[in-house]
């Protein structure tokens, strides 16, 4: 029988944040496909857990998928793991997901930590609605992108990194206008920490010191009626 790939989410910040079901997983699995073999195996020794890593990142994706299909078809337990978060949001790790359930191969999900999710519920922002499209493109496509998103009437969340970040509020502003949005900023970390208020605001406040951290840019849709 064809084994079983394991989607485990692991911590985006604070180790305490990993469920007992995946750490048991983690410990019991044939191997463990990593994006980040590195981040992982600190997470591993500080649970004292001791098993094979395998890296799998977006530059060997296509390599390592026929190598991790063959070991689930000869009946072996995989876990996929991304850097941090849940495996298959915005990571490499969606082809072999894709590339298992072609194959007839069980996709047993290990539910925890998403940055998407911790950002939204903490945003202040409605969450009965909402639209998540990852980083948005660096040059070819970014304008188009955010134009389909103008009238979009749920919250838009994107991740972006500091270095792009004025840029992308700058656009905000030109195509959307002044918008309201929240930064959230190294969620779960020591220094977590969450921006509101309307664009034009936020720039200035950016005006005033380098922002640091992996970044969730939430945008307020069309039906968001601001605070009193």
């Amino acid at each position: 029988m064809a084994g079983t790939l394991y989607i485990v989410s692991t911590p985006i910040g604070n180790l305490e944040d990993i469920t007992l079901r995946a750490l048991r997983v983690l410990g019991e699995v044939d191997c463990i496909c990593a994006e980040d073999t590195r981040t992982t195996r600190k997470l591993l020794a500080h649970y004292h857990i001791r098993n094979r890593l395998v890296s799998c990142h977006a530059y060997n994706i296509k390599q390592r998928i026929p190598q991790i299909i063959s070991r689930l078809q000869q009946g072996e337990r995989v876990a996929l793991v991304s850097e941090a978060g849940t495996p298959g949001i915005s990571d490499p790790g969606h082809a072999l997901v894709m590339a298992a359930v072609r194959e007839g191969i069980a996709v047993v999900p290990i539910p925890g930590p998403s940055a998407v999710i911790a950002a939204l519920v903490a945003s202040g922002l409605p969450t009965n609605r909402f639209v998540f499209e990852g980083f948005l493109p660096r040059k070819k496509g970014r304008q188009t992108k955010l134009l389909q998103l103008k009238d979009e009437p749920g919250t838009i969340v994107l991740y972006e990194s500091p270095q792009r970040v004025r840029k992308t509020i700058e656009d905000i502003v030109n195509i959307f206008g002044n918008r309201y949005i929240v930064l959230a900023r190294e969620l779960t970390k020591r220094f977590e920490e969450f921006i509101r208020g309307y664009a034009s605001d936020i720039l200035q406040l950016l005006d005033e010191g380098e922002m640091k951290g992996e970044i969730v840019l939430l945008i307020a849709g069309t039906q968001f009626k601001p605070f009193t």
